[in-house]
């Protein structure tokens, strides 16, 4: 059964710290934007208010000359016509236009091309006499421009109030848009310019900070328990970057004690086992030996007549005994040998062919549409392959009245795929587990070395194998090679 992994994307730290930082760098610039604009805008304010305030100082002096160069008795009717001589001389020296009303709010005169007001609002007067400056500033908004009217009470020589002097001010703020435009523009291209610095100094340090978190994530990634792991030769840039490497130094001297104690026990342990093995199967051909070599000595009689057929009958079964046991050490040596991966390309149909020529059976048929494929494996692997597995077949085969083995090569999909279907007893399910295993059998006699060797010869040509069976219906061999190629 094939597992299916969902394997989220993950973000890296180094990507991490270069969105940080260039994170950092935009609210940076949009900090300053959001606290330079209002910033701008009051300094535009209060600039318009002292200017104003200016303008209106500077007209008062002008109109305090009035009273210097007047008599000190004269009346307030002369003054008021020779205010009305001199307001336009004012207006040019201090280049301001500007209105003077009655203290009853009635227009005196005027420097306005365009003046509506011809009597100022009962509310301004009242609000101005409450006021202790003796002026005040209305602000409203015309056109989407601030407009500005000044107030302000003017006195004569003798600190009595005379007129209302009325200043209208236009807000022409141009010049502060112009020059905050003009710092906005200046201050992207130097965050702009910044940026690209930020880009590469973060990349440098996100490389600098996760160097050693890299070189540890490769060294897990390479460890494994069937070899010796080496530690992580590095030095550590932080506190917490060699406290990791510490510990995983510490855990790889624990692993690799473990693997090298594991290793052992499991070789002392197969050794154990095939040594009882070995120890059992050659006991099985020495009790007939010695049963025959005791009864041979019991039933000698030189004067026998028959003594010399009964020699050549004890010879042969001594021989058929030593045989035996030559077998069972061939076996267990071919089985503990580790094939040598030589031999280059073969032609996997024709070496089948020759591998079946061995048997005798009529019912062992072989089926190709292919007449040359070829793969990478020794031959004589190969043909140890086919015939353990056919002899296999044959023998599940035997208690069946129309036995059948059939030998079938397909190409798919790259990969050569040997199939040897028999319709013999089958394999009961709770033996499945152990059919690859060395030393298991189902047989009275041999080693059961048979299936655990083929599968070790496999799997040293990068081939696969496995199986499907069916009680008393048959069983399949399937063994797959990848097609050659250079």
């Amino acid at each position: 059964m094939i597992k299916k992994f969902n394997i989220k994307r993950q973000i890296s730290i180094r990507f991490r710290i270069f969105i940080a930082m260039t994170f950092l760098l935009i609210i940076a610039f949009g900090g300053i934007a959001i606290v330079t604009i209002p910033q701008f805008k009051n300094q535009s304010s209060q600039y318009h208010e002292q200017r104003l305030e200016r303008k209106k100082a500077q007209l008062k002096r002008s109109i305090s000359y009035i009273f210097q160069e007047t008599k000190y008795n004269i009346n307030k009717s002369i003054l008021d016509s020779i205010f009305s001589e001199k307001i336009f001389e004012i207006a040019d020296v201090q280049n301001v236009d500007f209105s003077i009303y009655s203290l009853d709010g009635i227009l005196l005169n005027t420097t306005l091309i365009d003046s509506f007001n011809n009597k100022l609002d009962a509310s301004v007067i009242k609000e101005l006499k409450k006021s202790k400056e003796l002026s005040i500033i209305q602000i409203n908004t015309i056109e989407n421009v601030k407009y500005r009217s000044s107030y302000s009470i003017v006195l004569d020589n003798h600190s009595n109030p005379i007129w209302i002097l009325n200043l209208p001010y236009f807000d022409d703020d141009k010049l502060n848009t112009y020059e905050l435009k003009s710092f906005i523009i200046v201050l992207g291209q130097v965050y702009f310019f910044l940026l690209i610095i930020a880009i590469f100094f973060s990349y440098l340090i996100s490389v600098y900070i996760t160097k050693s978190l890299s070189e540890i994530g490769k060294k897990i990634k390479q460890t494994r328990l069937h070899k010796t792991n080496t530690k992580i030769q590095i030095k550590a840039r932080s506190k917490e970057v060699n406290i990791l490497v510490e510990s995983y130094n510490k855990m790889v001297e624990k692993l690799n004690e473990s693997v090298e104690q594991l290793s052992k026990s499991n070789k002392e342990q197969a050794w154990r086992e095939m040594a009882k093995q070995v120890a059992h199967e050659i006991k099985n051909p020495l009790t007939p030996m010695r049963l025959s070599v005791q009864s041979f000595q019991k039933n000698f009689d030189i004067n026998d007549s028959t003594i010399n057929k009964k020699l050549d009958e004890f010879i042969k079964t001594l021989i058929q005994q030593i045989d035996t046991m030559s077998t069972i050490a061939s076996a267990f040596s071919n089985f503990a040998e580790m094939p040598a991966q030589e031999g280059g390309k073969i032609n996997i149909i024709e070496i089948t062919r020759l591998a079946l020529k061995i048997f005798k059976e009529k019912h062992i048929t072989f089926n190709s549409e292919h007449k040359d494929l070829q793969v990478s494996i020794d031959r004589t692997q190969m043909i140890r392959i086919i015939t353990n597995l056919i002899k296999n077949a044959i023998e599940a085969c035997d208690l069946v009245e129309d036995p059948l083995i059939e030998v079938t090569i397909v190409l798919r999909n790259k990969n050569v795929l040997i199939y040897i279907k028999d319709n013999g007893v089958g394999i009961s399910d709770d033996l499945r587990d152990k059919i690859f295993e060395p030393k298991f059998t189902t047989k009275t006699s041999g080693m059961g070395l048979g299936l655990g060797m083929v599968k070790n010869l496999v799997n040293s040509y990068s081939g696969k194998i496995s199986f499907k069976s069916n009680t008393s219906q048959g069983t399949t061999f399937k063994i797959l090679f990848p097609i050659y190629s250079k």
